[in-house]
């Protein structure tokens, strides 16, 4: 069987696609040899994601359809079209039996190649609400799968069905001890998990930063900055006394050691993205979630949403000012934090990657592995 994967830009949609392909290896019967290309952004980090997992990778031209002039909106569309025709070629070559298309910007070029192929198309939608990017696919899509069910509401009834985020097995396997020690963390400090996804968030670093001497005193932090503020950072980590600056653990961005950092903290700060909606219930982490405010949407619903399951606090940008309240508060109140636990696990999906790779091989008209025929 041969599938091809497209989206990218973000994190949030690189890694959905990592998981339901290392899945697949487990989902399709033998002996059918499962040859997997994915489709990324050219200019973005989506091709050393991937390709660090082994799997083929191409990039294709593409940019945001949504800004705010005329001349980025044009120049976005010039990329949409370039990606069509980069894509068209490269799937004409490949002939895929689907296309796995996890959403945004990333996705459009290769789905609307997929379309004029003919070939089968799986859509998932990681976020609660639609981006403009599954709206447009949405049509076209066989099946549309989502991360939560208020999600089915932004796709069409006929083709939802809800999935969950999947994340890899790590995220559920890792265990906070063996993390702390891993990651050169005190075993028993409370450990706040502070990330602004892959590319980072310069207002969030830059609140935490302003109250990172004051909680150091009582706790020790695990700071992903992003590479664009690892180097002011590193300075600000400097500046600090010795016992406090050897519980400051600052790292541009985590890859292999993600679920571990999950696993190793008390609490966690972080925007709103997709992978929240996975990665927290995964690891049973509260986090206090500072949607992104990015041009013609947000994060704002995926917070709500786990804010309204007792699962995490939701902190607009505009107060972002309150951040070192909410985080010592709620460091402060274990009963509180046990109880966003016990909902952030009522929201795992530990079978999700297991049950997007079954709805591939139905898609594609492939058979699946006995011991995954029941996932989906």
């Amino acid at each position: 069987m041969k599938v091809a994967f497209a989206g990218g830009g973000t994190g949030g949609h690189v890694y959905p696609a990592l998981s339901v392909a290392a899945a697949l290896g487990r989902a399709v019967a033998a002996p059918e040899p499962l040859d997997l290309l994915y489709l990324g952004v050219r200019g973005k980090a989506d091709g050393d994601l991937v390709q660090r997992e082994g799997i083929a990778y191409r990039a294709i031209s593409a940019g945001p359809l949504r800004v705010g002039s005329v001349t980025g909106s044009a120049r976005g569309g010039l990329r949409l079209l370039r990606g069509v025709a980069e894509a068209s070629r490269i799937l004409r070559e490949f002939r895929p039996d689907l296309l796995f298309a996890t959403g945004g910007y990333g996705s459009v070029g290769a789905g609307l190649a997929a379309r004029l192929l003919r070939l089968p198309l799986l859509l998932f939608l990681p976020d609660v609400e639609a981006g403009l990017a599954v709206r447009l696919l949405g049509r076209f899509a066989g099946r549309i799968a989502v991360s939560v069910p208020p999600a089915l509401a932004s796709v069409p009834s006929a083709k939802g069905v809800v999935t969950g985020y999947p994340v890899r097995p790590a995220f559920f396997e890792a265990e906070r001890a063996a993390a702390r020690a891993r990651l050169g963390l005190h075993a028993a400090l409370p450990t706040l998990l502070v990330s602004g996804a892959s590319s980072g968030a310069a207002s969030l670093n830059r609140a935490v930063a302003a109250f990172a001497p004051d909680f150091l005193r009582v706790g020790q932090l695990l700071h992903l900055s992003g590479a664009a503020d690892e180097g002011w950072l590193q300075a600000e980590r400097e500046r600090l006394p010795d016992q406090l600056r050897e519980r400051y653990h600052l790292y541009a961005y985590l890859h292999d050691d993600m679920a571990q950092a999950l696993a190793a903290a008390d609490l966690a700060v972080m925007r709103a993205g997709a992978s929240t909606l996975g990665e927290l219930p995964a690891a049973r982490l509260p986090a206090v979630l500072v949607p992104g405010e990015y041009e013609g949407w947000d994060q704002s619903p995926n917070a709500r949403y786990l804010e309204g399951e007792g699962a995490a606090v939701m902190l607009p940008q505009s107060r972002l000012g309150e951040l070192q309240p909410v985080v010592m508060g709620l460091l402060g109140d274990g009963g509180r934090r046990e109880a966003m636990k016990e909902a952030l696990g009522r929201l795992a999906q530990p079978e999700a990657a297991a049950r997007l790779a079954a709805l591939v091989c139905e898609l594609a008209g492939r058979p699946q592995a006995a011991s995954v025929r029941g996932a989906a």
